[in-house]
């Protein structure tokens, strides 16, 4: 699997999004991506109880550990790569976490506008 380019939605170097827990497509601790990577694990997010509760109730429950595949399960604070679509449906039922624009590989811009990704950023990103 060969990873697309490592830069983020700002153009510049994609920075670490989490390594405790490590996160990522690949579990490097980046929202790199591949062309495998079919869900686009690409936008680094902060975890909020409210998230959590919604990713549980469609169906991807984040909270619970699953130690046979090294998951420890996820709390609010934690930065993990979400999906970039999962992401944009949490925006519009209005529970999307903020994110980190650094972290967060241009290719969520494949599925999420740029504006929309700015707008939950965690520091002030100067347009």
């Amino acid at each position: 699997m060969e990873k697309y380019p490592p830069i983020n939605v700002l153009g510049n170097a994609l920075q670490p999004c989490s390594n405790t827990p490590r996160t990522g497509f690949f579990r490097d601790g980046h929202c790199n991506t591949c062309a495998e990577d079919h869900g686009s694990h690409t936008v680094c997010a902060i975890m909020t109880a409210e998230f959590l509760a919604f990713s549980a109730y469609v169906g991807n429950d984040l909270s619970t550990p699953a130690p046979q595949y090294g998951f420890p399960g996820l709390k609010p604070g934690d930065r993990w790569c979400l999906c970039a679509s999962r992401f944009l449906q949490a925006h519009d039922e209005g529970c999307a976490p903020r994110i980190r624009l650094e972290c967060t590989h241009r290719s969520a811009m494949d599925v999420v506008p740029y504006e929309i990704l700015n707008n939950y950023a965690e520091d002030e990103i100067p347009d």
